[in-house]
């Protein structure tokens, strides 16, 4: 059975290469990143992918083996993604207004219940989780489920490649705040 491929575009942010040389990019072509366009921005490795895939979490994780293939040292941070969204994000996102978004916020529209922001609620300009408010937006219909499925995709990702990150930072205290959550 084949399974249809389809072209994803996502970007990823890569640590650990010290600067972009013939030798990394060369690394990086022969490992299979052949699919990216590779730039150096503030002071990291900048990848733009456009890969074929069965899906989008597929072709994000193929890339990331890609990179490490290159065996130059180069970890991947983050997919260049943000999950932490503005009023006006969220309405550019869903393609409405942001005084719509605000009615929904405040419950003067819609159905009620959507998610608080999470941080910035006092200084006028609030951040909410893109992951979050994708999961109420899809619940109510009013973006498509890939919408849905992308942004939980993205943000297990980075969640994954942050805490690898602080582990290997501070394994200590990732395994002492992981006994306080688990209620060890």
């Amino acid at each position: 059975m084949t399974t249809s491929h389809q072209e994803f575009e996502f970007s990823l942010i890569v640590g650990g290469v010290s600067s972009l040389s013939d030798s990394v990019e060369t690394a990086l072509y022969e490992s299979g990143c052949d699919d990216a366009t590779i730039s150096w921005q503030y002071g990291v490795l900048y990848m733009e992918f456009a890969r074929q895939a069965a899906s989008l979490k597929d072709a994000i994780l193929s890339a990331i083996r890609d990179v490490k293939k290159a065996n130059i040292g180069a970890t991947v941070l983050r997919v260049d993604d943000c999950n932490m969204v503005t009023q006006a994000e969220i309405a550019r996102r869903m393609g409405r207004t942001r005084q719509l978004v605000l009615q929904y916020v405040n419950g003067q529209r819609g159905p009620g219940g959507f998610p608080a922001p999470i941080c910035n609620i006092v200084d006028g300009t609030p951040l909410w989780q893109w992951c979050a408010v994708s999961h109420w937006l899809a619940a109510n219909d009013m973006i498509r489920p890939e919408m849905l499925e992308q942004a939980e995709v993205i943000c297990t990702i980075n969640n994954t490649l942050d805490m690898a990150f602080s582990r290997s930072n501070h394994p200590a205290l990732v395994n002492e705040i992981e006994a306080v959550v688990a209620g060890a």
